[in-house]
């Protein structure tokens, strides 16, 4: 179902050669708050402008990277042009971190109403999950905030916003529609897409991924998902505290696999004690349609297994958007795993730069955000930024979260460090036993001799909003020993960063030391 188009004064005020966008974007239901979001980010008449003799800096894409690169130029008073084919804002705002944390934050309040008597809370009777106004509460609020990445926004901040799908036609030039845009640098910001999966039978029966599943209006009784990452994740869990009947199967032997065991460890005993259910280490055989509903038919630990589901949502990575921008013509290599760029996020197009999920591995929007920012100063001040110098934490925002920055200690101890490791429970920080939330634990990873930070991971409520404090650490240099001088007010989780360094600056007192303190103090007496 498409929005509808409308009437406006801009209809029929067409210039020679410039093109119209008259086919707005699908995005479902056809409610207020999706026509809202349409108007902002595609709007269905809206009119490319004329294009100028050259730009400063294209950017072929308007999510994250390409909308921070963009606003960003055009403050430094660059000539900007920026061409988006599908909703500007990108997988973030449409399909990303904007609804699916609308839909995680009604998921808490469903657990917190439901773990409240382990608070001495007496419900007086029964509740239950509108799943219609759940989702309704996403799509108002994603429409709310979609005025900030905006074609008028941009439009106001003075830069042509071209709706239509952009190819190269050489090193220095870009076609949309039938109007060229030359340019004396590019940003390509194109993003990524639900990677697929080659599994007999499943596109057939049909499937959900990011892209759709926030279209849903009623809650499906049993939801497989296909994926362990974190969008597997944290959409198993919030459609399990809805009331789906929630399986997860994965090829990957634990969830989350590129996070700490431990914490992957953790993370799976809260969503068995939920009642998900997890076939992990199981190899997809084919999936088919059944009169009881979707089946998906695998084998684990060499049995042969299934599950039957209503839903299947497919959540196995991002795949970059590399096809049909015309790379070749503009002499940038590219391959499956996206376009090649060096330490400063130039191609190999000494004009054409690339930021955000279609050249990096840290497929996340602060990680497209920094990226841009890099991108501005090294394409249109000559700098010599390093992206690669980068410090990126990520979080999976599930319950409990699960945090990271930095390296891992197998990680560290490859590239050749002498690495302590630490970890505190929280069971032994009071405001996580307070709050009832005591299951997780902060490590860290430090240099033995020294301190420096090398990495960190937190399992934790809000881990998400711990982490920064070690990656500010990491980014500055700081020692553990700098980290324990702070104080932390009390009672809060981020005192666990530290009881961390101050169990650091234990290991510094050996017994030869100990002996020494013992001496002096007995002739201080």
């Amino acid at each position: 179902m498409q929005s509808e188009q409308r009437s406006d004064s801009w209809a029929g005020k067409t210039e020679p050669g410039v093109e119209v966008n008259t086919a707005p974007a699908l995005v479902l239901p056809d409610d207020p708050h999706n026509r809202l979001l349409v108007e902002n980010v595609h709007p269905p008449n809206w009119i490319n402008p004329i294009p100028a003799s050259r730009y400063n800096l294209v950017v072929l894409g308007a999510g994250t990277a390409g909308l921070v690169s963009a606003v960003g130029a055009a403050a430094l008073g660059a000539k900007v042009a920026i061409v988006e084919r599908h909703l500007m804002g990108g997988d973030c705002l449409n399909f990303g971190c904007v609804p699916s944390k609308a839909l995680l934050r009604s998921a808490r309040a469903v657990y917190a109403v439901r773990a409240a008597e382990g608070f001495g809370v007496r419900m007086a009777g029964a509740f239950y999950v509108d799943f219609a106004a759940v989702m309704e509460r996403m799509r108002r609020l994603r429409a709310a905030i979609s005025g900030n990445d905006s074609v008028h926004r941009l439009t106001r901040l003075g830069i042509d916003v071209f709706i239509g799908h952009a190819r190269f036609l050489s090193e220095d030039a870009i076609e949309v529609g039938e109007q060229r845009l030359r340019f004396s640098r590019a940003l390509i910001a194109a993003g990524a897409c639900p990677a697929s999966l080659p599994v007999p039978g499943l596109a057939e029966v049909g499937f959900l991924t990011n892209e759709t599943v926030f279209s849903l209006t009623k809650l499906p009784r049993r939801l497989t998902v296909i994926g362990a990452g974190p969008i597997g994740c944290e959409l198993a869990q919030a459609f399990r505290r809805f009331g789906s009947e929630v399986t997860i199967v994965s090829l990957d032997p634990q969830l989350l696999p590129r996070e700490d065991a431990d914490a992957a460890a953790v993370l799976a005993a809260q969503f068995q004690k939920e009642g998900i259910r997890l076939a992990l280490g199981a190899k997809i055989l084919k999936v088919e349609r059944r009169a009881e509903g979707k089946d998906v038919i695998f084998e684990r630990e060499g049995r042969r297994a299934e599950v039957v589901g209503d839903e299947l949502l497919v959540a196995v990575g991002r795949a970059p958007n590399v096809e049909g921008l015309g790379l070749e013509a503009a002499g940038v290599s590219f391959d499956r795993s996206g376009v090649k760029v060096d330490a400063y996020l130039r191609t190999t197009n000494r004009r054409v730069y690339a930021a955000g999920d279609i050249c990096s591995a840290y497929k996340f929007t602060h990680a497209a955000d920094a990226m841009a920012r890099v991108v501005l100063q090294n394409a249109l001040f000559f700098g010599r930024k390093k992206a690669s110098a980068l410090v990126i934490p990520w979080c999976t925002y599930t319950e409990p979260e699960i945090a990271h920055v930095g390296l891992y200690e197998q990680e560290a101890r490859e590239r050749g460090y002498d690495v302590l490791s630490l970890t505190l429970p929280l069971r032994e920080v009071d405001r996580a036993v307070l709050d009832g939330g005591s299951e997780g634990f902060a490590r860290v990873h430090a240099e033995r001799k020294t301190g420096r930070i090398l990495g960190a991971t937190v399992v934790a409520n809000h881990a998400g909003e711990m982490i920064g404090e070690m990656s500010l650490a990491i980014t500055a240099g700081l020692l553990l020993a700098s980290v324990g001088k702070a104080i932390h007010p009390y009672p809060t989780q981020s005192e666990v960063w530290k009881r961390l360094a101050d169990a650091w600056n234990r290991t510094r007192l050996t017994p030869r030391a100990r002996r020494f303190c013992e001496w002096f103090l007995r002739w201080r007496r």
